[in-house]
């Protein structure tokens, strides 16, 4: 019997980040994964810059940046003929603009999934005390209300008993636990069907001059997608609604890839090596529940979108940052079990807001029916400024203030920073010593609280706070302010404070400091970690 805390099933961007972010709680957790190494197929490759701010809080924007698509290939989404075609249009994408670059202290970056993952596992197999079984599966699931019993087999076929407290299901759209716990699913299935080709030919000649991110091929009996990997030799090609162009998925040899990709440049007779071939449908839908008593659905297993838009990855790895820490609080006995039904309150709204946007772009685009010329995406497409960041939670984990958040007219296109409960807290540049940092550097490992520059008692009463630790900063005092930005930015008076938690969502906000700071920062953080104030919450074993 193996006796774990959290079982993750599941060894993909989702599994692997929730790997990392309960080991960086304290928390042990198994992940194990049926193939015996990561992807190895171009899939899943951006990165927007809310992902980039999760990895660049547990360390990791350097390591994936160096790996990650050369920058000046997405600045552009170029649409041809073909490469050695006439050029039909290209797009800069919205989200790469000067206003919402400015809104985040990082950014957007394409790093295909073959070569992300790598990266994550390297990193989960070292932070403990998470660990890795790769080349397992799981052949059975046993729930209890309190526990679960999974039988596991490794490539030798040994098998074991994993009992664990909570699991996450981290195991794909065709997820066999949310199968077996009969998780119903709503939404569009199979939209268009898709092949990918990854191969090794060298572009350059059609592309050093225009960079972009994809290059979209429109012709009478052909649409696909260049899709930029190194931006040299290296690509993907995207082969979409096989179907209505005639094309069936085990057509796809080698050889006929080859003739694909050399009609789509354009060259008949351009050296291509085919790398690898996969084909897949894309569907639109989100599961009824992400939480069946100790299970969670994460990721794909909960929300399959098509990747017009690229919000899959990034949507599934948000979904562990926000429940690691609630699994980690409830593990840790410092908070009631409620706060594990926020996951559901929070994160399925948001999955369901992103999965219609990625499927309205992919009907923009054409892709339920054979064009004769180019469909041109609708305005939101590679604009979602306002699905990146702008997700505002309505959960018992949130403390209302009877403030409403920034009206914005496009929920999809807009985003105006608010520090309002629920949401994402902004990033404003403060600096420490001689060093510059960002709000959102001091967020991520636990909860933190920050102070206006007259809010010296906040920090009295996060100290004689009965639990969790805090972390307290006073802007203006132990961190300088030098535009004195953040009051306004955080919509609090110079004594006023914000309660941030770890996944960097405002969790309570005080405009100015009352008579009784300690009772007004414990009642909040009781609420938040749905608790009473004199609750005594029992460590789980």
């Amino acid at each position: 019997m193996i006796d774990v805390p959290v079982l993750i099933v599941g060894g993909g961007p989702v599994g692997l980040t929730a790997s990392i972010y309960l080991s960086r709680f304290g928390v042990r957790s198994l992940l194990i994964e049926r193939h015996p190494g990561t992807a190895i197929l171009p899939k899943a490759r951006g990165l927007n810059a809310r992902t980039m701010e999760m990895y660049r809080q547990i360390g990791l924007e350097e390591e994936i940046r160096a790996v990650a698509m050369p920058a000046r290939f997405g600045g552009m989404i170029l649409w041809a003929e073909s490469l050695a075609g006439r050029e039909i249009k290209r797009l800069q994408p919205g989200r790469g603009t000067a206003p919402n670059v400015a809104i985040s202290v990082t950014g957007n970056w394409g790093c295909w999934r073959a070569i992300s993952e790598p990266v994550l596992r390297r990193h989960a197999g070292q932070a403990g005390p998470g660990l890795l079984r790769f080349g397992t599966e799981m052949v059975d699931l046993q729930c209890a209300a309190d526990e679960v019993r999974a039988t596991i087999r490794d490539a030798a076929g040994v098998t074991e008993t994993v009992r664990a407290r909570y699991l996450i299901a981290a195991d794909g759209s065709q997820s066999g636990i949310r199968n077996r716990l009969g998780i119903g699913r709503r939404g569009e299935k199979d939209v268009y069907d898709s092949v990918n080709i990854h191969l090794r030919a060298d572009l350059t000649p059609w592309t050093a001059d225009r960079p972009a991110a994809l290059y979209l091929i429109e012709q009478p009996d052909l649409r696909g997608t260049f899709l930029t990997i190194d931006g040299s030799r290296r690509w993907g090609f995207l082969v979409t609604s096989l179907s209505h162009y005639g094309f069936t998925p085990e057509q796809f040899t080698p050889a006929f890839c080859t003739d694909i990709v050399r009609r789509a440049v354009g060259s008949p007779d351009l050296a291509v090596e085919v790398l690898g071939v996969s084909a897949w449908q894309a569907s639109a839908l989100v599961a009824e529940r992400y939480r069946a008593g100790p299970v969670f659905l994460a990721g794909d297993a909960a929300h399959e979108m098509p990747p017009t838009g690229g919000f899959g990855l990034n949507t599934g790895v948000q979904d562990v940052q926000n429940l690691a820490w609630k699994l980690a609080a409830v593990l840790n006995g410092e908070a009631g079990e409620a706060l594990l039904d926020t996951y559901d309150a929070e994160r399925r709204p948001v999955g369901e807001a992103v999965t219609r946007s990625s499927l309205l772009n992919a009907l923009s685009m054409g892709r339920t029916s054979r064009q004769t010329e180019a469909v041109l995406p609708r305005r939101e497409f590679l604009n979602e400024i306002g699905l990146v960041f702008g997700a505002r939670y309505e959960s018992t984990a949130v403390v209302p203030d009877g403030q409403a958040g920034p009206p914005v007219q496009d929920e999809v296109q807009q985003y105006l920073p608010s520090a309002a409960p629920g949401c994402r807290a902004p990033h404003v540049w403060l600096s420490q010593g001689d060093r510059q940092v960002s709000t959102l550097d001091l967020v991520g490992r636990g909860f933190v609280l920050l102070a206006g520059p007259r809010g010296a008692p906040w920090r009295e009463a996060a100290a004689r706070l009965q639990s969790p630790r805090l972390v307290t900063h006073v802007i203006g005092e132990d961190i300088a302010d030098p535009g004195a930005d953040w009051p306004q930015a955080y919509g609090v008076d110079p004594d006023g404070a914000v309660l941030v938690r770890p996944d960097g969502h405002v969790a309570w906000r005080s405009r100015r400091c009352p008579p009784d700071a300690t009772a007004a920062l414990q009642a909040a953080v009781d609420a938040v970690l749905s608790r009473g104030p004199d609750a005594s919450v029992p460590r789980a074993s």
